[in-house]
Parts: structure tokens; sequence; C-alpha cells
């Protein structure tokens, strides 16, 4: 066989193939998780099954199984799915500039992409913040309260950084647990009530922010 009808090599086609298995397996394990939230925020963690996820998500229940064993593990890749998205949303204000920035607009900006996460993503509130849930799922929110602490506490630093540790940490957990008590209620609004709400969160916070780090 001569070059010119040497077929061309098939080596690159089969390299390809894997990576397009794990690309549509991560849409199938991100199809899942949402139907699941879904799921969870409206019936609740003990009454929610496996099938009922399945059905939500269009697929069926040996599919499901084929990425979660359990319910119990779905939860988990929940937590760490909302984890993960509130770190992300919160990373960028814990590097703002404060000659650049006021405190006042930092919140200002981080509250909005905060509030709409959670009102896109219920379950993050009825499994892991709203107390409802079974222990061994509300125990796995402590991550994601640990992370989102941590970014709080990174942000006042940048405002106060001569003020001790011991009240920067104390002032991120009043912060942390002020959001999570009007949580529900920013999640449960009508929309149109949602900005005037998130402005009375900023006004709250930004009161007790004057206090805290009055030198």
């Amino acid at each position: 066989m001569t070059a010119e009808t040497t077929p061309p090599t098939t080596e690159p086609a089969a390299a390809e193939r894997p990576r397009k298995r794990q690309a549509r397996g991560e849409r199938r394990i991100a199809q899942l998780l949402d139907a699941a939230g879904h799921v969870f925020a409206e019936s609740g963690y003990t009454a929610t099954t496996t099938n009922a996820i399945a059905a939500r998500a269009g697929v069926s229940p040996g599919s499901l199984y084929q990425y979660f064993p359990n319910k119990d593990a779905i939860a988990a890749a929940l937590a760490e799915f909302y984890a993960d998205s509130l770190d992300e949303l919160l990373a960028p204000f814990a590097v703002l500039d404060p000659a650049a920035v006021t405190l006042e607009e930092a919140l200002g900006g981080a509250l909005g992409p905060i509030v709409r996460f959670h009102r896109e993503n219920p379950a993050c509130l009825a499994l892991f913040i709203g107390g409802n849930a079974p222990g061994h799922v509300m125990d796995l929110q402590a991550p994601l309260m640990a992370r989102t602490h941590a970014r709080i506490e990174a942000l006042l630093a940048l405002y106060a950084p001569d003020l001790p540790p011991a009240r920067l940490e104390i002032g991120a957990a009043v912060t942390l647990a002020a959001y999570k008590g009007v949580l529900p209620l920013l999640v449960e609004a009508d929309e149109e009530r949602v900005p005037t709400l998130t402005r009375e969160l900023g006004d709250l916070l930004l009161g007790y922010f004057d206090r805290l780090l009055r030198p």
C-alpha cells in the first residue's frame, strides 16, 4: 500500500472518545444533582426517593445508580457543589482593595449573587441550613459553613487589619449566623420583594460592621 492510499490513523478519534464519555458523565451528574435539589426542596430529605430524583431528571433509576449508590451520596455531592459554588462567589470579595472599594460597596456586591444562588438552589437551605434534615445530612454542612466563614473573615480583615484574630473570628461567626437567620425570608419571598429584603439585610450587617470594626 502506498503512502497515497494509506488510511488516516484513528488514534486521535480513539483518544477523543474517553473525553467525550467523561463530558457526558459530568453533564449527567449535573442533571441529576439539579433534579435532586428540586426534589429535596419540594419534598424534604426523608420523603425524597432516588426513584423520584431519577424521574425528575428524566432518566431511569438504573442510570442514576451508575453515578450515585443512594440518596445519602447524592446529598453529599450536593453539599460539595454548594460549598464550591459559594466559595467561588465569595472569592473575589476577599481580595478587594479597601482604598478603592468601601465595605458597603463590597457587601452590596456580594449579597446579590449569594441571594440569587440560594433562591436558585433552595435545597441548600432545606438540607443544610434550615435544620429539617436528619443529623447525618446536616453534618454535611460543616465544610460549607467553614469555607463561607473563612471568606467572611478574610473580607473583614481587609477593612480592619489591626483587629485581633479572635474578634475577627467572632465577627464572621455572627455575620454568618445573621445571614442564615434571614435566609429563609429571602428564599421564600416573592421576586419583587427580594431587592428590598436584600437591602435591609445589607443595612443590618453594615450596622453590625460599624460597631465591630470600630478602632
